[in-house]
């Protein structure tokens, strides 16, 4: 008989409650109970002290016999002496039963300690399987491999699904290399990829290894539990695939539209070019029109090409800023005067006003808000027919916030949801055929780049509002307002004009610079004004007059002659297509004169008495300033000069005649090969080292990156002064700019080369 069994017998004669035998037989194995009783601990009389012994019974055996000694000392009624005969009988039976209960706790000492450590290990050990099997159904049902290996990795314990999948029924005592898994190594500790082929294919599983101690013998042990990923691999696989193959179209596309802006750029660099040559010769005015009239379709296509190149990179992830510190008012100003001569073609008005605390330098990128400026300015011009545009910037918190006003026939709903959109438009049919539809979706992309918003709200028959919102970072935003505020706080001025956005940006740019002004649009008000301002109710230092209102100021100088006596400075405000070809100050009764759209600087010059006219401006090519000067004289070059790469005859001829002009020599030759001959490869009499090396990117016999590079290494190999090379190109990518200025190139322009850049780019590296 086992040493279970005789257990069990000592505890049946012990209690009699079957219930208790019941409980704790099926709580494990003979085994399971065998090696647990080897495990016990010395017994303790701390063990035979059982719970259900409750402390009543001797306190109420005592209490009763002391009453019935009490009662039956002193004489009582027949009442208090049955009671006391109940009190003595329950101190009785409670002696009794302490008496019982002290008899059978010693009797049964050996079998109830070692009765309850048992009951205690086997509950451990059945709460322990069943945990582990309640794991092993979750695991089946989920489809993972659940596993116990030893430290020497014999399979200890093993789910249903990892027996099903290796086809092993009895996997116990194997190890997995005997099974035949495969553990490819992951980056995670304890983590691995195991393949296991089956019936329906390769299933693939994500492993992991946790090694913990068993809590009845103290071993360690190795549990690894492995999900089926086959399904998410496949899906990752086909997600990388498809990511190479839209990489690989990205760069296809990339290519494409290089290489097409590139032969695009080439014939277009020629007739802007050749443009530029003849508006320096003389030119009748029909001639003129037409010149500007080409050369404004020209810089269109040009705008065309970035706008294309510039979507292209967004969509590629490799647009990049590129902040400076620059001055924001000049940069709105240029904007706002090139657009000017499309406004005034259309008779309308353009004006453009920056407030006082809007600091004069802060960190943004030039060319990407000029971008985003000319497009959104250009739009509201472009579809304003009747009023005009205005321009106000201003400081809201911490941000720059520039709004674009514009009269024009406004947008429904539906066109302000889509108008952001790539190749979408508003407005009618005839207006959507003359762009692409790209200006403002790369506008709102460039914005948002910059940290910033650019949002739009508008009303059928109202107009629309574009707002433009970015961090004003790198200015003072406190100094700001206190420098500017002053300046023209002695003016005083009182301007003629038609209601508009011209009067509005000049009555704005005076008031937030610290002078007051009044705009009027008829001969009576400016007759009331003028009448307050001589009796010393309202002073007045200036008054500006529009040439639109010049018959209004003789006749306001005729009903009040008193205004003559006054010493007012008088400054006639004219635009660029009314200009006459004397200077505007010799004309009778003004002393002084503006072109409008205003520029501030050129405001306050007036208004301060420091300057009476500005110089003629060209509205076309205010931002893309052209040699409209003759060159000052110099002295002709060395006859080594500047040697030109350049494979199309008109570039080259264009490149030849503006540095010619400037006063240099020119060499040109067509290829790379040509280029290498010139300086290294023809006879010794024929080698000239130029001065200065102007190349194109992209022509034949050769590559600009070797070229470049041989340059450089034979300069270093004979110790000879580096001779400046400028790189000319179509590719405009940031990417190919950078590799260009770390081969060895002093500078990249982009084509059409603008001849003033070109010239002063020259001067510069000559210099050095």
């Amino acid at each position: 008989m086992s040493e279970l069994s005789k257990l069990q017998q000592r505890i049946n004669a012990e209690f009699s409650a079957p219930e208790q035998v019941r409980t704790l037989g099926r709580r494990g194995t003979d085994a399971d109970y065998h090696d647990d009783l080897h495990s016990l601990e010395p017994e303790d009389d701390s063990v035979l002290r059982e719970e259900r012994y409750p402390a009543l019974r001797p306190a109420l055996a005592g209490a009763g016999l002391l009453c019935s000694a009490a009662v039956f000392g002193t004489g009582m009624d027949a009442g208090l002496y049955f009671l006391s005969g109940c009190l003595a009988v329950g101190g009785v039976t409670g002696a009794a039963l302490l008496l019982r209960d002290w008899h059978r706790a010693s009797s049964r000492k050996p079998g109830a300690a070692r009765q309850a450590a048992v009951e205690k290990v086997g509950d451990r050990q059945w709460e322990r399987n069943e945990t582990s099997q309640l794991l092993s159904t979750i695991h089946d049902a989920l489809g993972d491999i659940a596993i116990v290996r030893e430290p020497g990795g014999k399979i200890v314990q093993a789910n249903t699904v990892f027996r099903q999948l290796t086809g092993c029924a009895k996997p116990e005592g194997m190890t997995c290399e005997g099974i035949g898994l495969n553990f490819e190594p992951e980056p995670a500790p304890r983590h691995f990829r195991v393949r296991i082929p089956t019936g329906d294919g390769l299933r693939i599983f994500d492993w992991h290894d946790v090694i913990a101690r068993e809590p009845a013998s103290g071993q360690f042990m190795l549990h690894s539990i492995a999900r089926d990923i086959t399904e998410e691999s496949r899906i990752a696989r086909e997600s990388e695939e498809a990511r190479r193959r839209a990489e690989s179209a990205s760069q296809a596309k990339s290519r494409l539209l290089a290489t097409v802006s590139h032969e695009i750029r080439t014939p277009l660099s020629g007739i802007l070019g050749m443009s530029h040559l003849i508006s320096q010769t003389r030119l009748t005015g029909e001639q003129k029109n037409y010149l500007a009239g080409m050369r404004q379709s020209g810089h269109a296509l040009v705008q065309l090409v970035d706008d294309l190149l510039d979507f292209s990179s967004i969509e590629a992830g490799r647009f990049q800023l590129r902040p400076s510190r620059e001055p924001l008012r000049e940069l709105i100003e240029s904007v706002v005067e090139m657009l000017s001569h499309r406004a005034h073609e259309k008779g309308i008005e353009i004006g453009a006003t920056i407030s006082a605390d809007v600091p004069g330098l802060l960190d943004f990128d030039a060319a990407r808000l000029r971008q985003v400026l000319f497009n959104v300015i250009g739009n509201a011009v472009k579809f304003t027919h009747t009023g005009g545009v205005f321009v106000d910037a201003g400081i809201q918190g911490q941000n720059v916030v520039i709004r674009i006003d514009d009269t024009g026939p406004g947008m429904s709903m539906d066109e302000q949801a889509r108008v952001f959109d790539e190749f979408e438009q508003a407005g009618a049919a005839k207006q959507r055929s003359a762009g692409t539809g790209l200006g403002l979706a790369i506008s709102r992309r460039i914005i948002e780049a910059f940290g910033g918003k650019l949002v739009l709200s508008s009303k059928p028959g109202e107009g629309s509002r574009f707002e433009i919102g970015f961090p004003a970072v790198g200015g003072d935003l406190s100094a700001a307002p206190r420098i500017r505020r002053g300046i023209l706080a002695e003016s005083r001025v009182l301007v003629m004009a038609p209601a508009g956005p011209a009067s509005k940006a000049i009555e704005a740019t005076i008031t937030t610079l610290g002078g007051l002004c009044c705009c009027v649009t008829s001969v009576e008000e400016a007759q009331a004004f003028a009448v307050r301002a001589i009796s010393g109710a309202a002073p007045l230092t200036d008054i500006i007059v529009d040439h639109r209102h010049a018959a209004h100021f003789l006749r306001l100088l005729s009903a009040l002659p008193q205004l003559e006596d006054m010493q007012l400075r008088k400054t006639y405000l004219v635009n660029p297509e009314e200009r006459s070809g004397r200077p505007i100050n010799q004309m009778d009764g003004y002393d002084a004169w503006l072109i409008r759209p205003l520029r501030e600087k050129s405001l306050v010059e007036v208004l301060k008495g420091r300057m009476k006219g500005m110089e003629v401006r060209d509205a076309i090519n205010d931002n893309r300033p052209m040699l409209r000067d003759v060159p000052a004289h110099l002295e002709p070059a060395a006859a080594s000069g500047i040697l030109l790469a350049e494979d199309d005859p008109i570039n080259a001829f264009l490149v030849r005649s503006v540095l010619e002009k400037a006063g240099h020599t020119v060499r040109v030759v067509g290829d790379f090969g040509a280029l290498g001959a010139a300086l290294y490869d023809a006879p010794v009499a024929n080698l000239v080292k130029p001065e200065l090396i102007v190349t194109d990117l992209n022509m034949p016999g050769g590559d600009a990156f070797a070229m470049i590079r041989r340059i450089r290494d034979q300069e270093r190999q004979s110790g000879g002064k580096p001779v400046p090379i400028i790189v000319v190109t179509s590719d405009t990518r940031p990417d190919i700019c950078r590799q260009l200025l770390d081969t060895g190139a002093d500078s990249v322009l982009p084509k059409p080369a603008d001849p003033k850049t070109l010239t002063a780019v020259v001067e510069e590296l000559l210099e050095r």
